[in-house]
């Protein structure tokens, strides 16, 4: 049976995923935090991990080299965190950064873009299979209905609205990356 992580999962407790997170919240699987240590898991253990919101609160170099530790060759890593635009990143006090649509690529051999800096660490991904950038969608917005798909229609467009006045005009809410160990 494939091993899944949902990695700081707070109260977002998945079925059929071992749900770690810091706090014995009801749900959760393994009491754990990410910058406590190596994660209980095996070397190459691990076939997915989702982490939603949790790498923003830990020094990002470490977790990457243990979530790549964990994960077994062609495991998949998802994940979503907040842009570096979003009103989010900043509101609370335990976030240590905001991510860019390239920030991952600095970890992985291919599909990086010009960032991918995989000599950078002694580990490395293969490779970034999906980068999106995510806006919130609900009526006081409408415009980002419009904004996200068109900001995610390639790589060239996503770098080009982070590089100008359109990001601060239609902040991000998240990036959402893929990678492939």
């Amino acid at each position: 049976m494939p091993t899944r992580v949902n990695l700081g999962c707070g109260t977002d407790i998945r079925s059929g995923w071992v749900n770690l997170d810091s706090a014995p919240l009801p749900g959760v699987d393994v009491v754990h935090a990410i910058g406590d240590g190596p994660l209980p898991f095996d070397d190459a253990s691990v076939d997915e991990v989702l982490a939603k919101d949790v790498l923003e609160h830990v020094e990002l170099i470490p977790a990457m080299q243990e979530l790549h530790r964990v994960l077994r060759p062609g495991g998949r890593l998802r994940v979503i965190g907040p842009h570096f635009t979003s009103a989010a990143v900043w509101v609370d006090p335990t976030h240590r950064t905001g991510f860019s649509v390239d920030t991952f690529g600095f970890f992985a051999r291919e599909g990086g873009g010009p960032f991918a800096r995989a000599y950078y660490f002694d580990f490395a991904f293969a490779a970034v299979e999906r980068a999106r950038l995510v806006f919130h969608r609900y009526r006081g917005l409408p415009w980002n209905y419009a904004v996200e798909p068109l900001v995610n229609r390639s790589p060239g467009m996503q770098r080009w609205y982070e590089g100008s006045f359109l990001s601060r005009l239609f902040p991000a809410a998240n990036v959402d990356v893929t990678l492939r160990r």
